[in-house]
């Protein structure tokens, strides 16, 4: 894929991020990124292998987060988790095997953008969506920092990138 398929790969990550967390409070906002999620495997050179890899991260993500929201870490006012927070997943896998590939290798890279990115999405996006966070902002930060060092590796391997 070219750089124009990795720069609109890059904004379809930033405005489907603001979809899905405003979204919370807008239903119409969900049906956009949904719409904008249908388009983006349609556009993929291999949209099947494209659907499967945003399938198998958003699954192993929305484990994850139901297991926070489980364990204290998030209160979601929906059970095991909200249906903005998995478009959300499928939003974030879209950018694995393209403008976030970069950081698939070495290793460290993944787990620097994701011990650094996964706590600030959250943390700035909690607010947004009206989650709380119990253990506090900090608190949050410290616990998903770790947490997402590791998963953004997984991650990648989940996508399939090379």
């Amino acid at each position: 894929m070219g750089r124009a398929w990795l720069l609109g790969n890059a904004l379809w990550l930033q405005l489907g991020w603001w979809g899905c967390v405003l979204g919370a409070q807008s239903t119409w906002m969900l049906l956009a990124v949904a719409t904008g999620l249908l388009v983006h495997v349609a556009l993929c050179p291999l949209p099947r292998a494209e659907a499967g890899a945003l399938l198998r991260v958003a699954v192993a993500g929305c484990a994850m987060d139901s297991a926070l929201g489980a364990s204290g870490v998030f209160d979601f006012d929906h059970a095991p988790i909200p249906i903005w927070l998995v478009l959300l997943w499928l939003v974030f896998a879209c950018g694995l095997r393209h403008s976030l590939a970069w950081a698939a290798r070495p290793a460290w890279r993944a787990m620097l953008l994701g011990g650094i990115g996964g706590p600030l999405a959250y943390c700035a996006g909690a607010p947004l969506a009206e989650i709380s966070l119990p253990m506090g902002v900090a608190g949050t930060a410290l616990v998903l920092a770790p947490l997402w060092a590791l998963w953004m590796p997984l991650a990648f391997r989940l996508a399939g990138t090379r």
